[in-house]
């Protein structure tokens, strides 16, 4: 039976899902993170020896595929000059904090 067939088996949690939700846990309550900060947190996770200081540039696009998908999801924000934006429409500078309380 494969991994697809048995409903029990949980999938294997995304590891860049995983930095995302690491690092704006670890930040006090209504503080943001930019998406080059998890980016760079991810890298020197994984970093290994001779790797260039700029490594982290190749964890980007996936950081903010992943930044959007969980915005869909409601599990964060993205904002923008301080207020949330659509997820499925935004442009610029953007940072990323967890949903406020309401």
């Amino acid at each position: 039976m494969t991994e697809k067939e048995n409903p029990k088996q949980k999938p294997k949690p995304d590891p860049v899902v995983e930095a995302i939700l690491a690092t704006l846990h670890g930040l006090e309550p209504g503080k943001s993170a930019s998406p080059m900060d998890v980016a760079r947190a991810f890298a020197a996770a994984r970093a290994k020896p001779g790797d260039p200081p700029h490594a982290w540039r190749r964890y980007l696009n996936a950081v903010k595929q992943q930044m959007v998908h969980l915005a869909r999801a409601g599990r964060i924000e993205i904002i923008r000059k301080g207020e949330p934006v659509d997820p499925n429409n935004f442009k610029g500078v953007v940072r990323l904090r967890m949903p406020e309380s309401k």
